[in-house]
């Protein structure tokens, strides 16, 4: 079992017991695959409105496999078909709440069959205030699935009463009451998946105006202001990757100043991408026919982010359209 973990203290994890939580049975390490080969199954629980969707969703973005509002029985065969994957899945993560209503009930026993079929697991426990989840419950105006006909309290209170033990047994507790969705998906990564912030995905598209601005892209930027090759008789019928016409763009005054200055000015934009967990930019370089300027700044901008360590690609929209 790893230790409990609360985002709200920063202090350095203590040791796990060793003990093995009652009614469950010890897993036989004589028996164990080597780590490297171990399918990891993470079953996330908790108190409803204390964030149990968004842990999955920051899980999914992490490439994990997610299958939500799974009722108990179900989590044995999971763990079977993990291993009889051959590797295609074996990062699992499974929401099992109460709103597997009765079914619920079974989810102490086939942890135990978990344990002995040698299946490895963590239990990640959702928390919040309960004046916090009141105030989740009213703010998005739904029942919540214990209180029947009486108030949210009632529903929380006796989730809470039926959650006790599974509480006491969880790997990580994180109590969501301060935490904005940001906040979670950042724990969720550095906590529970164990992986550090990812690299950005940027993107550094050429496009022509005249077709119109790309519908996703982030940053827009026009270089019309540098002289257009297309008036040049041996350089029209060519592009921004021709070294005749990349040079021709570049030489003029103030290119080069200009894509060393941007890339200088995104820097600390690429920092708060990064910190706000927006892993997908793109950049748009347009001139009037996103050709010859726009391709040939691109691949300039491009590769002096790449210097710079970041992870790009190029791409070309309207190259060929003319």
């Amino acid at each position: 079992m790893n230790p409990q973990s609360t985002p709200d203290h920063h202090d350095t994890e203590e040791p796990a017991p060793t003990t093995v939580p009652q009614g469950i049975p010890a897993l036989d390490e004589s028996t164990r695959p080597p780590s490297a080969e171990r399918p990891e199954l993470l079953i996330i629980t908790g108190m409803s409105g204390a964030g149990r969707s968004r842990t999955a969703t920051a899980l999914e973005d992490l490439d994990w496999f997610v299958v939500d509002n799974l009722p108990p029985k179900m989590l044995s065969a999971l763990a079977r078909m993990m291993t009889a994957s051959g590797g295609a899945v074996h990062r699992l993560a499974a929401v099992v709440d109460v709103r597997s209503g009765e079914f619920f009930a079974d989810l102490v026993s086939v942890l135990g069959e978990l344990r002995t079929q040698g299946t490895d697991y963590r239990i990640i426990f959702l928390d919040a205030s309960d004046a916090e989840l009141v105030r989740r419950y009213e703010q998005v105006r739904r029942a919540h699935p214990l209180q029947g006909d009486g108030r949210i309290m009632d529903g929380i209170a006796a989730e809470r009463k039926l959650l006790t033990d599974l509480r006491e047994r969880a790997d990580v507790l994180i109590d969501t009451t301060d935490l904005t969705v940001h906040d979670l998906a950042r724990t969720v990564r550095e906590k529970v998946a164990g992986e550090a912030e990812r690299p950005l995905n940027l993107t550094v598209l050429s496009f022509g105006f005249k077709y119109g601005l790309p519908l996703d892209a982030d940053h827009v930027v026009d270089v019309r202001f540098l002289q257009n090759p297309y008036w040049v008789n041996e350089l029209r019928h060519l592009t921004g990757h021709d070294a005749p016409v990349s040079q021709y763009v570049l030489d003029q005054p103030g290119a080069r100043e200009f894509a060393e200055r941007y890339v200088e000015a995104l820097v600390p934009v690429l920092d708060g991408y990064v910190a706000e967990l927006k892993p997908y930019v793109t950049i748009a370089v347009g001139c009037t026919g996103g050709r010859h300027r726009s391709v040939a700044m691109t691949e300039v901008i491009a590769e002096k982010l790449r210097a710079r360590g970041q992870q790009v690609r190029t791409l070309h929209r309207d190259v060929g359209r003319e």
